[in-house]
């Protein structure tokens, strides 16, 4: 199977608690049109973290862009804000960051000229195919008897 490197993804969004869920929906189905359907699970609930995380830190209908990138071996999500702090990782867990570094094989931040972005990433090597194909039937028994089966002994 061939897989096309970088596919790309990017949606710039007020961020909600409806929007939250659509936007879940969408990696979903980016994750499964692009075969990577055993991540849609944790990248989704890692996803979904990071808009909370802007929701509660930054404030309900702020702006954001989420961004999907896989390389055909890492996938990496993205969270781009305009708040001004910088997240951290909380010492008793549970919930934020934590979820994220759980859920994620790299995490970190970077800030921007006008806000931040949180990102994570996750190793998703492009599926394999097992390389079986289905044969042709084998013909009719009478075209293999070329000569009488008296004959074959």
């Amino acid at each position: 199977m061939t897989v096309p490197l970088d596919r790309h993804y990017q949606v710039e969004l007020q961020v909600s608690a409806e929007r939250v869920s659509q936007l879940r929906r969408i990696v979903a189905a980016h994750l499964r049109h692009w075969s990577l359907d055993l991540h849609v699970r944790p990248v989704c609930r890692a996803a979904e973290e990071l808009l909370s995380n802007v929701r509660r830190h930054v404030g309900d209908d702020s702006t954001c862009v989420v961004e999907l990138r896989w390389t055909g071996r890492h996938l990496t999500v993205s969270v781009a804000d305009r708040g001004p702090r910088m997240p951290r990782l909380l010492s008793g867990g549970g919930g934020g960051l934590s979820r994220v570094m759980a859920l994620s094989d790299s995490w970190g931040t970077c800030r921007t000229t006008d806000g931040k972005v949180v990102w994570f990433t996750r190793y998703a090597p492009s599926p394999h195919t097992t390389g079986l194909l289905p044969r042709a039937p084998l013909p009719a028994g009478d075209v293999f008897r070329t000569r009488p089966a008296a004959e074959l002994v």
